[in-house]
C-alpha cells in the first residue's frame, strides 16, 4: 500500500497556471456564531500516512499511471461568484475559526487570539494528498501549530488535490482571497507566505507569479514543478524580492539538488528544536534548503517544523 501511496504523488503537474472590500472584522463573533459542534466530520477518514519509501524516491520525476487510494471527496455547490458565501463560526484552539463552504470545497480561516488585523499578514496552509482540508484541519492540529508560532496573521487552509486525478480546486490565487472576502472576512495588508505539503506543490506552482506572495515553505513538496519554483526565487522578474523554504526528508535529493543551483543558497542538517538554533546567516537566506529528520507525515503532525519556520518569515510577532 505504501508503494500505491507513493506511486499517485509522484505524478507531475501541468505549468501553472484585488480583492473587494469587506465589512466584518476578524476575531468578531458574528451571526453565525456557534460552540463547540463539530463541523460536517468526514466518513471514514484514511490510514494514516507514515513515510514514503526510500527504495523508490529515485523515481519522483516519473508519471505513474496507478490508480489513487480512495479518498472522500469535495463537496462542491452552485456558486454565482459574486454572492456572499455561508461560513460557520466556532472558537478553536482559543482563536476564532471560520469553516467557509465554497464551490470548491471548505476554506477553514482562523485568527490568533491578540490577532491585530492593523500589523497582521497572511499565511495560507496547503494540504497534500490522501487527506480533504476538513482532515487535514483537525487530524494535524492545524490551530494549535499555528498557534505556537506566535505569529500576528490570518491562518487560510483551503480545499486541494487530495490525489492524482482530482484537479486543482484554486489555481487562481486571487479567486481563493475573493471567496474569503465574499464570507465577509476581511484580508490584512500584511506580507503573504504560502506554506504547503507533498502534493500542495500542484497548487503553489501555479501561484508563483502571484505579486503579494513574499515568501513560499515546500514542506517535503519538491516531487515536480521545479521549473515554476525557479520563476518564483530564480528567473521571474520579482524574483529577487522573494524568500523561499524547501524542506526535504522523501524528497531530500530532489530538494537539495534544486538549492545547488543558485550561489545564494543556504543548507543546513536537521531541523532545529526552536528558531533560535537557526543561524543568522540561515535566517536571512532568500533560499533555504533543510533536510528534516523528520519523516513526510511527521513534518505536519509532530508540531516541530511548522511553527518553527513560521518563525522565518517577516510576520510580527504577537
Amino acid at each position: 500500500m505504501k508503494y500505491v501511496v507513493l506511486a499517485c504523488l509522484l505524478a507531475s503537474a501541468t505549468a501553472f497556471a484585488d480583492d473587494p472590500p469587506s465589512t466584518d472584522e476578524p476575531g468578531t463573533p458574528g451571526e453565525n456564531a456557534i460552540t463547540a459542534e463539530p463541523i460536517d466530520p468526514p466518513a471514514d477518514p484514511p490510514p494514516p500516512i507514515t513515510d514514503l519509501p526510500s527504495a523508490v524516491k529515485a523515481a519522483t520525476k516519473a508519471r505513474m499511471t496507478v490508480a489513487p487510494t480512495p479518498h472522500t471527496p469535495v463537496r462542491r455547490s452552485k456558486d454565482d461568484g459574486d454572492s456572499k458565501l455561508e461560513k460557520v463560526e466556532n472558537t478553536v484552539a482559543g482563536g476564532t475559526h471560520w469553516r467557509i463552504k465554497t464551490a470548491e470545497g471548505a476554506v477553514h480561516v482562523w485568527v490568533p487570539p491578540g490577532y491585530d488585523r492593523a500589523t497582521a499578514g497572511t499565511v495560507i496552509y496547503v494540504h497534500g494528498y490522501y487527506v480533504n482540508v476538513d482532515q487535514a484541519w483537525s487530524e494535524y492540529g492545524l490551530a494549535r501549530q499555528f498557534r505556537a508560532s506566535h505569529q500576528n496573521a490570518l491562518f487560510i487552509v483551503p480545499e486541494a488535490p487530495a490525489g492524482n486525478d482530482d484537479a486543482v480546486n484554486w489555481p487562481a490565487l486571487k479567486d481563493l482571497r475573493r471567496a474569503v472576502a465574499r464570507a465577509n472576512i476581511t484580508l490584512p495588508d500584511g506580507p503573504v507566505i504560502v506554506m504547503g505539503h507533498s502534493g500542495a506543490f500542484r497548487t503553489i506552482m501555479q501561484w508563483v507569479d502571484h505579486r503579494l506572495i513574499e515568501q513560499i515553505i515546500l514542506l517535503d513538496a519538491m516531487y515536480a514543478g521545479e521549473s515554476a519554483f525557479d520563476e518564483y526565487i530564480g528567473s521571474g522578474k520579482r524574483a529577487d524580492e522573494h524568500k523561499l523554504i524547501v524542506v526535504g526528508a522523501s524528497t531530500a535529493q530532489e530538494s537539495a539538488g534544486f538549492a545547488k543551483k543558485y550561489k545564494f543558497a543556504v543548507a543546513r542538517e536537521k531541523m532545529p528544536s526552536s528558531v533560535s538554533g537557526f543561524t543568522r546567516h540561515e535566517r536571512n537566506a532568500r533560499l533555504l534548503y533543510v533536510r528534516s529528520q523528520y519523516e513526510h507525515m511527521a513534518i505536519v503532525t509532530s508540531g516541530k517544523v511548522i511553527p518553527t519556520l513560521l518563525h522565518l518569515t517577516p510576520l510580527k510577532a504577537l
